[in-house]
């Protein structure tokens, strides 16, 4: 008879989105081993990088922190921009080259986490191209669709689901291949993220996949009001505001409150520099016009 998963709901409800639980879960379990007690510290920390607590992260992990935790504390001056791109990536590359850190989950998640976030897809997929845990796996099926090839990433869902069909992140990962594919099976998306969402807790990042899943769909006024309730959860959610963007200039609203929010809360979002360049471009042109006038 296998040991009961004592961090099965931590790590769920960082999956899904849901921080402040994870933290608070964490706190009550007892009885974990040293390996547990380092992987749900882990999961509290990057619940912490995730609320944008990165310096209570840094503060916390000491030099003599496993190694897990080490790259939980680079991810968090990474995401902080505590320190310098050149030399978080240095600091991988060392890492990845040695064998006694080369080895461990984290390390690689880390390092495929920040080369993904920089564009840089092939390293991303290096790094996590062993399947050491779902999670790194779940990661290469995102990095496959970002470049646009659904086969790969496909190979490697069915290998999710070989391994543990049932999980939180296989089903996530199951959903967002199929919002990736379209036609039908953004209503089977839809599906799992009602029943993730109904069945463990609604968290903005679930609002924000169902409302992704309505507008697929063609369904804007839906759409919105799932991004209303995400808004309602965390206002601070920058996806949750750029999406709010969209579907409120499909249903006729007008958007300037979250457009403004969106630049003072994430100016390096895609949507909000699109917007600036757009302002920028504008801008230029109408000062030509006026010069011709």
């Amino acid at each position: 008879m296998s040991e009961p998963d004592l961090l099965f709901t931590v790590r769920n409800s960082y999956y899904l989105g849901a921080f402040q639980a994870a933290i608070a879960e964490a706190a009550d379990i007892e009885g974990l081993t040293d390996a547990e007690k380092t992987e749900r510290d882990c999961f509290v920390y990057r619940a912490y990088i995730e609320l944008g607590s990165y310096e209570l992260v840094i503060n916390e992990v000491t030099d003599s922190s496993p190694m897990a935790l080490q790259a939980v504390k680079l991810y968090a001056q990474y995401a902080g921009k505590k320190v310098d791109k050149a030399s978080v990536l240095e600091t991988l590359q060392d890492w990845q080259q040695d064998p006694a850190c080369s080895s461990n989950p984290l390390v690689l998640l880390t390092a495929g986490l920040v080369h993904d976030n920089e564009g840089d897809y092939v390293e991303a997929l290096k790094a996590c191209h062993s399947g050491a845990t779902l999670e790194m796996m779940a990661l290469s099926t995102q990095v496959y669709l970002k470049m646009d090839r659904p086969d790969q990433a496909e190979k490697q869902l069915k290998a999710m689901a070989g391994i543990d069909e049932d999980a939180v992140l296989t089903q996530l990962t199951t959903a967002w291949v199929d919002l990736f594919l379209g036609g039908s099976k953004v209503e089977e998306a839809a599906s799992i993220f009602q029943e993730l969402g109904d069945k463990f807790t609604w968290t903005a990042r679930l609002y924000n996949c169902n409302a992704i899943c309505f507008m697929r769909m063609g369904e804007w006024v839906e759409a919105d009001k799932a991004l209303q309730e995400a808004f309602a959860k965390d206002a601070k959610n920058a996806d949750t505001v750029a999406n709010l963007i969209v579907s409120g200039l499909r249903c006729g609203k007008n958007v300037s409150r979250y457009t403004n929010q969106l630049k003072t809360l994430a100016p390096g979002h895609v949507l909000a520099t699109r917007t600036l360049q757009a302002e920028a471009d504008f801008a230029q042109a109408a000062s030509a016009y006026e010069v011709a006038a």
